[in-house]
């Protein structure tokens, strides 16, 4: 069944939440939280990308979040449902977020992972990420750490151009 990305908007906030509650229940994201984020991601000063999966039926899939500020890209948040695992939905996301890192001029792109979620570390790792540190206690309330990966965008940029 084919997916396809599009914007999110604010009618995609209650799928998102159901989807962000049964992937991540102990530290899921509040509504508050997507509508604040959300507030930053059109016009001219947008400073957002959050873009949504929906498949053939429109049912929401994924979603993934970006935000950028002075020459930094953070991925704030990036999701697939349990039955979209190992289709390549979750490659599909951070492609359009790591292009709208671009479009932001984003010299270099961070995110966090759970210590313990190493298929999300092994799918940041193809794309370039590197890790370098840790966040103790990051995710509450299950004190679990975090690991901090950094992609060096305009690095990335080049190591495409040359194998083309």
């Amino acid at each position: 069944m084919s997916v396809a990305l599009r914007e999110m908007r604010w009618w995609d906030i209650e799928p998102v939440l159901a989807l962000e509650h049964d992937l991540f229940p102990e530290d899921a994201w509040s509504a508050g939280m997507f509508w604040s984020e959300l507030a930053h991601a059109r016009g001219p000063g947008a400073t957002r990308r959050y873009v949504v999966a929906e498949d053939a039926s429109g049912r929401l899939v994924g979603y993934a979040g970006l935000a950028a500020a002075g020459g930094l890209g953070d991925v704030q948040t990036i999701a697939a449902a349990r039955d979209q695992w190992g289709t390549g939905l979750g490659a599909r996301l951070l492609t359009d977020l790591l292009k709208h890192a671009t479009a932001f001029e984003c010299d270099e792109v961070l995110l966090e992972v759970r210590v313990d979620n190493t298929r999300a570390q092994k799918l940041y790792e193809r794309f370039g990420f590197e890790p370098i540190g840790f966040r103790r206690g990051y995710y509450q309330p299950g004190n679990v750490d975090a690991l901090v990966m950094r992609l060096i965008v305009q690095e990335h940029d080049r190591e495409t151009e040359e194998t083309d």
